[in-house]
């Protein structure tokens, strides 16, 4: 039984509607260290639709595990997903010290068909230790989990460009040409957005940008931030957060009162997640998008961090700013009954086999709490 191996007494599970502030309690101090899973970042694509699973110790009231979801896919499936606003990832929340036979009672309690009879977290990062947490609870708990690749994720070491000289003496010729180009269509300048300085102009800047971009030109514009005002209504919900809005940035670049270019930035810590950046099609034989990456690189440099990570897919322009490969992500799916999981996995990807630890116990019956 699960009780015989939770030392630190009993705990309580409970299905809450919404995205209670447990969440922003746990993204100050969390397993994976990410500060920005609060709970306006969960609740931007869906304020009114969420549910979380909370995982409480009683002894001391310690939020031990936060999962929150929204509705995902067909409505008749019933399934549900963790949310995120965009990249780096989606993940729930666990406390550093909450530990796999206590996340597996929540799973195995009544209070997680909340969850949902299948329920998504992905992107994820394999390394995480946190994946690696939620799956082993959710293996002991009786669910199994699919996975299937999500990609690769590059980064950039940014100590070590710090200590080489960065940039080079030949990049910098570069960009200062890059530079004087650009003066002959007018006065560049670099506009700098974050914290209190957020406002609807600033988004508007960045839509207009994407809107003048190849996004606009070979795509439905789905797969735009900032182009419409739906896609600006989600990040002004998150930037209402102040912890989220100090830790969102962007780097504008502006030729007089034109935005042409932009880098869109979370810090977290130490790394600095690369979430989105465009630039106006017309003037892409000037290197703006190059100028513009190249500043939000500098900057974060100068600032101190230690990594960017720039997320995966389109590597050109990754490796030609110094990037390499960093962790592999996937795209994991929790579903309840084992006869429909082995008709999923033909769809969605193999299934996780447990490891000899957590395959060695035996799943305890749903425990009503």
């Amino acid at each position: 039984m699960y009780e015989s191996r939770i030392a630190s007494g009993r705990l309580t599970v409970a299905a809450v509607e919404g995205f209670p502030p447990e969440i922003n309690t746990l993204a100050a101090c969390n397993l994976a260290g990410h500060g920005f899973l609060r709970a306006a970042w969960y609740a931007a694509r869906a304020p009114n639709r969420g549910r979380t699973l909370l995982l409480r110790r009683d002894a001391d009231g310690t939020v031990l595990a936060a999962i929150p979801t929204i509705t995902f896919g067909p409505v008749i499936g019933r399934a549900r997903k963790v949310p995120g606003s965009y990249w780096p990832l989606r993940s729930p929340l666990f406390a550093p010290d909450c530990d796999l036979f206590e996340l597996a009672h929540a799973l195995d309690h009544t209070a997680a068909r909340c969850l949902g009879a299948v329920w998504r977290v992905g992107p994820a990062r394999c390394d995480d230790p946190a994946t690696t947490l939620l799956i082993a609870a959710a293996q002991l708990a009786n669910w199994t989990v699919l996975s299937r690749p999500a990609g690769t994720s590059w980064v950039i070491d940014l100590d070590a460009a710090r200590a080489r000289g960065w940039p080079s003496a030949s990049t910098a010729r570069k960009l200062r040409a890059a530079w004087r180009k650009l003066e002959d269509h007018g006065t560049p300048r670099w506009r700098y957005v974050r914290g209190t300085g957020w406002d609807t102009g600033a988004l508007e800047d960045m839509g207009r940008i994407e809107a003048e971009s190849w996004i606009a030109r070979t795509t439905d514009g789905s797969g735009a931030k900032f182009m419409t005002p739906a896609q600006r209504a989600l990040w002004s919900h998150v930037l209402s957060d102040p912890v989220l809005a100090e830790n969102l940035s962007a780097t504008i670049l502006m030729v007089g009162d034109r935005p042409v270019a932009f880098s869109f930035d979370l810090d977290d810590g130490p790394v600095q997640y690369g979430i989105a950046g465009s630039y106006v099609e017309s003037l892409k034989h000037l290197g703006i998008g190059k100028l513009t990456n190249y500043r939000a690189m500098e900057d974060a440099i100068a600032d101190g961090q230690t990594v960017m990570d720039m997320g995966v897919g389109d590597t050109g322009y990754k490796k030609d700013m110094g990037a390499v490969e960093g962790y592999e992500m996937a795209d994991l799916l929790f579903v309840r009954s084992h006869s429909a999981a082995r008709m999923l996995a033909q769809a969605w990807g193999e299934e996780l086999v447990p490891t000899p630890a957590t395959a060695a116990i035996t799943p305890h019956r749903t425990i009503d709490g």
